[in-house]
């Protein structure tokens, strides 16, 4: 039997840094049993991420998320697993935090501030070929 594993970024997002919660977000990531493999603080510039959310190009939440993620620093952390992906997204819960479940990173620590773009403390890419884009970007 052979154990795939496979990398994912994460992204500890400026509310999360802000409120200082990276340590409770690394600690539930490697409590489930994943390997960080690379962190970095990163103060994210206009042209990063609008490469990491080109897909939203043109929605109407795309500048406010721009904005919002250019605000503070933020945490990227590579990391590795089996199904690490799958994994690390429902560790992470749904985008919502309202809607989140408790348990989930965004259902015990985040909520809805009423704001244009919302604040849910993490990304998590949602497919190998996002992850190896992704992390290709945060990471070189």
């Amino acid at each position: 039997m052979t154990v795939t594993t496979e990398e994912t970024l994460i992204l500890v997002k400026p509310d999360g840094v802000v409120r200082g919660l990276t340590g409770e977000i690394l600690r539930r990531i490697e409590a489930r049993g994943y390997r960080l493999v690379n962190i970095r603080l990163v103060q994210a510039n206009r042209s990063l991420l609008a490469q990491h959310y080109a897909e939203h190009e043109g929605k109407p939440f795309y500048e406010p998320l721009i904005e919002f993620m250019q605000s503070g620093p933020v945490v990227a952390i590579r990391v590795a697993g089996n199904r690490v992906i799958e994994g690390c997204r429902a560790l992470a819960g749904a985008t919502d935090p309202t809607a989140a479940a408790p348990g989930t990173i965004r259902g015990d620590l985040a909520r809805d501030w009423g704001l244009k773009v919302q604040q849910n403390l993490v990304h998590g890419s949602d497919s190998p070929e996002s992850a190896a884009r992704e992390l290709a970007l945060w990471f070189g």
